[in-house]
């Protein structure tokens, strides 16, 4: 049974940083595409950063880029999503996802398997 567990999530000022963690159990995240996805109140989920299996590749939402850094501890079946300068605009559910296919994709319904999430909120 493959579980995706998130942790790091809490309550951050404007400006301040955070570090999530995805650890996965029941596949091997080496073998696949990861992602992470926000879905803040009353908005649709939305795509934010995915790496490559190899790590070499990793892409953004033009959102985020420069402030957010997305990476991966095969060995530690973990991926993780460092986040710097954070905005309120930022407060949401952030979720780590795996996608079984060969190339980082933004569309939600190309990921597979899906973490609980867990929750930002970044205070004005």
């Amino acid at each position: 049974q493959v579980q995706l567990v998130e942790s790091g999530g809490g309550l951050v000022q404007a400006g301040g940083s955070l570090r999530l963690s995805c650890e996965a159990s029941g596949l091997l995240v080496s073998r696949y595409i990861l992602g992470w996805f926000r879905q803040a109140p009353g908005k649709e989920r939305e795509f934010v950063a995915g790496i490559s299996r190899d790590a070499r590749n990793t892409y953004y939402a033009d959102s985020v880029k420069g402030r957010y850094t997305i990476s991966r501890d095969n060995g530690k079946n973990t991926v993780y999503l460092q986040m710097n300068h954070l905005k309120p605009e930022d407060t949401a559910v952030y979720y780590c996802a795996v996608d079984l296919g060969l190339v980082v994709r933004p569309d939600s319904s190309r990921y597979d398997y899906w973490g609980q999430g867990t929750q930002v909120t970044v205070s004005s």
